[in-house]
């Protein structure tokens, strides 16, 4: 399909359907968490089953996002954007129809296989539409629009969620994914690399099974006993998957993890800072949530306005985090981000023992310290990457910070309702015969913050214990948060500091030490 366009029409137009596509998938990773007690309420959901509702979309996205890149190089970018873009609007319908626990979170991973495909193939997209000297004004306005989806999303979840149920938040992308369904079609142009790698099936594969048994028996965790098989098998066969994904990767001419990336090593430390820091807030605003709704009694708009307090300043401070990166050191200012959102994350964790104040400094920090690490740990990931592998590198990276979200959250998830229930058996233990009964089996709703549900069965009288025991866990989990974005800073200062003396040549050529990540993805597409 094609309209008579100018140039600059047609760009602009490819722009705006690729910024609605990141836009809709950073909506999707934080407007759910305002509707989880809505959920949870409605579909009788555990605090496990939350937890999938969650994970599932991010491993979706860690799965298939180096898949997507490559199936877009070889077959067709137009043509496995759009295709990815209809699979993620079926899976809206999907599960804003969703009838239980189980369907809404298949269908939630349905979602992220779309959404994956999207985020790996935007860039290229507009690298390939745009002429070398506008495309950072283009890949800027991509990246703005991408962190205002990742704001609006808890404050137009709570808007919606105040007159609609929770089928809205799934309902509200459906504008937004036609709009970008007809741009893709009108505008963008089909476009491939003839000179593709070759898909790395096997490894995809293996490493998917590796990502979901490790998920599976972490969550399983919170309900069962280590030992158990529903808790040992999964983590046990988690663990050999991923040995032999690492395994078959070193033995491939065209693997998903190209050797040479483990060799960068700003790379391997900015993987990992990803990894920690998106999981210790996945986890932490996981939970967050469940506090201020299900415990504090906070209306859903209050909760989704409360995030302003983070979104506001992560969106002043990632327009200069590029400014600071470039006026001084990269482990100065990833150091600097990362130990501002712990201290966020750490004041987060005393919610419900402290003023909400403090809670708002600690939103307020959080966000701060995100926006201001981000930029410069990108550019660190891509600075001695050569520049053959720096599609899959940018890939991998994407890849990193869900497999932080979908793993950290399980973790976070199985501490926090494991202290919560512990402690609640605990507190309990004096009640006599019936009443203990009652007691033990409520405790899964005391670690998922169902407080009401509890008090309804057991009475006024052990309200107070309920909560005390919820924030027991609640602490210990969101604290734990706190120290893995703290261990993220000792990442960054111990992979940062020391620039590499060369960079790792892959062909005739190495990459130029000073090389940003536009100018990175400019000669993968060169030499293309």
């Amino acid at each position: 399909m094609s309209l008579r366009l100018t140039e600059t029409q047609h760009r602009r137009l490819v722009l705006f359907a690729m910024c609605m596509a990141t836009f809709m998938t950073s909506l999707d990773l934080t407007i759910v968490n305002v509707a989880l007690p809505s959920v949870q309420n409605e579909l009788h959901m555990s605090a496990a089953q939350l937890e999938w509702v969650i994970g599932a979309y991010s491993l979706s996205l860690a799965a298939i996002i180096p898949a997507g890149g490559a199936l877009g190089d070889r077959y067709g970018r137009k043509r496995v954007f759009l295709t990815g873009m209809v699979v993620f609007t079926i899976g809206v319908v999907a599960c804003a129809l969703a009838w239980d626990a189980n369907s809404l979170i298949a269908f939630r991973a349905l979602q992220g296989v779309g959404g994956a495909a999207m985020l790996a193939l935007g860039l290229p997209i507009i690298m390939e539409t745009y002429p070398q000297e506008q495309r950072a004004g283009a890949i800027g306005a991509w990246a703005a629009i991408g962190g205002t989806g990742f704001g609006a999303g808890p404050v137009g979840g709570g808007i919606l969620l105040t007159f609609f149920g929770w089928q809205s938040v799934f309902w509200i992308n459906l504008p937004f994914a036609a709009l970008g369904i007809v741009c893709t079609v009108v505008a963008v142009r089909e476009s491939r690399n003839p000179r593709a790698r070759k898909l790395d099936v096997p490894g995809m594969t293996i490493s998917g099974l590796a990502l979901v048994c490790l998920t599976l028996g972490f969550v399983e965790s919170s309900a069962h006993p280590w030992g158990s098989t529903l808790v040992a098998l999964p983590l046990v066969a988690g663990t050999v998957l991923l040995a032999a994904f690492f395994w078959w990767e070193r033995r491939i001419p065209h693997a998903m993890l190209p050797p040479a990336l483990l060799r960068a090593r700003s790379f391997v430390s900015a993987s990992g800072i990803y990894m920690l820091c998106y999981g210790g807030m996945t986890g932490a605003l996981f939970w967050v949530t469940l506090y201020f709704q299900n415990v504090a009694g906070w209306s859903v708009m209050r909760t989704g306005l409360s995030w302003l307090f983070m979104n506001i300043p992560f969106l002043v401070m990632a327009q200069f985090g590029g400014r600071l990166d470039a006026r001084f050191k990269t482990w100065v200012v990833t150091v600097s981000g990362t130990v501002v959102a712990a201290v966020g994350v750490l004041l987060l964790s005393r919610a419900g023992t402290t003023p909400f104040a403090v809670s708002a400094l600690g939103f307020a920090l959080y966000g701060g310290g995100f926006g201001t690490f981000v930029p410069a740990t990108t550019h660190a990931a891509m600075r001695d990457v050569p520049a053959g592998v720096s599609g899959a590198a940018s890939s991998v990276l994407n890849a990193s910070r869900q497999i932080g979200s979908s793993v950290c959250l399980a973790v976070l998830g199985t501490v926090g309702v494991n202290m919560a229930t512990s402690s609640w058996r605990s507190k309990t233990s004096g009640l006599d015969g019936v009443r203990h009964a009652q007691a033990t089996q409520q405790a899964q709703n005391v670690g998922g913050g169902r407080v009401e549900k509890v008090v309804d069965t057991l009475g006024p009288s052990v309200k107070q214990t309920a909560i005390d025991s919820f924030l027991h866990g609640y602490q210990m989990a969101v604290g734990l948060a706190s120290a893995c974005t703290l261990v993220a800073a000792a990442v960054a200062y111990a992979g940062f500091r020391q620039r590499a003396v060369r960079s790792v040549a892959v062909g005739p050529q190495a990459k130029p030490e000073s090389e940003s990540p536009r100018e990175s993805e400019a000669l993968s597409d060169r030499s293309r």
